[in-house]
């Protein structure tokens, strides 16, 4: 039992003492004033009035039920006087406006059979007739019960007004998880184009040094020290990246993130390219690539790095030509081109088929542009070239 509960439970007793106390009181007062009538009556009516007090403990589950049943009582005897404004008070509380005004005037009628029945003597030493004491029961009615009917009615609003709170604090708590989980998932993509970008460029590494292993069995020993080197280097650079992107999916997990790459990078990406056996041809005319803004200088590192995976994948032993330049039109514009491979060879490291896809999201999300396909070269030959202008403010 909730302590909630057991505070309205204590409430509803008081409530049915205090109505107990009043009748008793109003019996009293008859008694005191011989007007208790014959003694099985008046028996008659002291238990209708505790049967009726006692049904207040039902009022919060049906108050309008347990109106219903004491409003024939309050037309008879007046000891149940306390309990008609428990109940009143109760309706107003649990119930619409509406409601709890056709059940307060259906009570103020009863005032009026009650007034035909018991005749106040005093009144009628006053020289008020019949008609006169209808109206001053009813009169008096209105005066007892309406603020209790008010209190009830504001109850109900402060009530309205907390719940219609609680259920907008509901709302606005599930939008923010909704918010949460949408952007979990907006990261989680992008460490999915992230481990793309850089684990097939170490893959592929591994792949070239691994296939001149295999298709040149007689290298001499050095050569072949080497290229295991190479290859190990590769690999722990490989786990070494895995490991940084990773990371960030443990949470509580205090990672060290490594700069990422950018401009100034893309000559040693090259370098590595060259150092696998890939033929890469760097042109850079990019003046001071540490200017850069963050986003454009990362950008532009991940599209050399998918330009020369998707040759080495698609083209192997084809020369990459990567050209960075800087315009005066305020774009940087990042060029990198090969030509076809054999159509009908399979590539040297399956693919996704995906990578072109992210990367045309990621030029987008930093307001550049970006364009790739077959096109024919200087020399006359189809080549592929993947090329994107990147915003570079001056």
């Amino acid at each position: 039992m909730t302590r909630t509960h057991r505070q309205n439970r204590i409430t509803d007793v008081i409530a049915i003492l205090l109505a107990l106390g009043l009748g008793l009181l109003f019996a009293a007062e008859r008694v005191s004033n011989g007007r208790e009538g014959p003694a099985a009556v008046f028996a008659l009516c002291l238990v209708l009035s505790v049967v009726g007090c006692v049904a207040l403990w039902w009022r919060r589950d049906h108050p309008v039920r347990v109106a219903l049943l004491l409003l024939p009582l309050t037309t008879l005897i007046e000891y149940v006087g306390g309990a008609s404004i428990v109940i009143l008070f109760t309706v107003a509380v649990h119930r619409p406006w509406r409601t709890t005004m056709a059940i307060a005037a259906a009570y103020l009628a009863g005032t009026v059979p009650y007034a035909l029945l018991w005749p106040d003597p005093d009144l009628a030493a006053a020289g008020a007739d019949v008609p006169g004491q209808i109206v001053f029961n009813v009169l008096l009615g209105f005066v007892l019960t309406s603020p209790f009917i008010a209190w009830g009615q504001v109850i109900r609003a402060r009530r309205e007004v907390v719940a219609s709170l609680r259920d907008r604090a509901e709302r606005a708590e599930a939008e923010a998880t909704l918010r949460a989980d949408q952007i979990r998932s907006r990261e989680r993509e992008h460490i999915a184009r992230e481990m793309h970008d850089v684990l097939a460029h170490r893959i592929t590494l591994l792949s070239l040094h691994a296939g001149a292993l295999e298709v040149r069995p007689d290298m001499a020993a050095e050569q072949i020290a080497a290229t295991a080197g190479i290859i190990r280097s590769s690999a722990h650079q490989a786990l070494e990246d895995l490991r940084e992107i990773l990371g960030v999916l443990r949470p509580g997990q205090d990672s060290t993130v490594r700069p990422q790459q950018g401009i100034g990078d893309i000559a040693t990406l090259a370098a590595e390219a060259t150092a696998a056996g890939a033929r890469v041809e760097l042109d850079d005319r990019v003046p001071v690539p540490a200017d850069a803004p963050p986003s454009t200088s990362r950008t532009a590192y991940r599209i050399v790095q998918e330009g020369l995976t998707n040759a080495r994948k698609h083209a192997p032993g084809t020369c990459a030509r990567v050209l960075l330049d800087l315009p005066t039109d305020g774009e940087l514009r990042v060029s990198i081109s090969n030509p076809l491979g054999d159509a009908g060879a399979a590539p040297a490291v399956p693919g996704s088929r995906s990578g072109l896809v992210g990367l045309t999201e990621r030029v987008q999300l930093t307001g550049g542009r970006i364009d790739y396909g077959a096109r024919r070269g200087p020399d006359g030959g189809i080549d592929f070239r993947l090329e994107a202008r990147l915003p570079w403010p001056t």
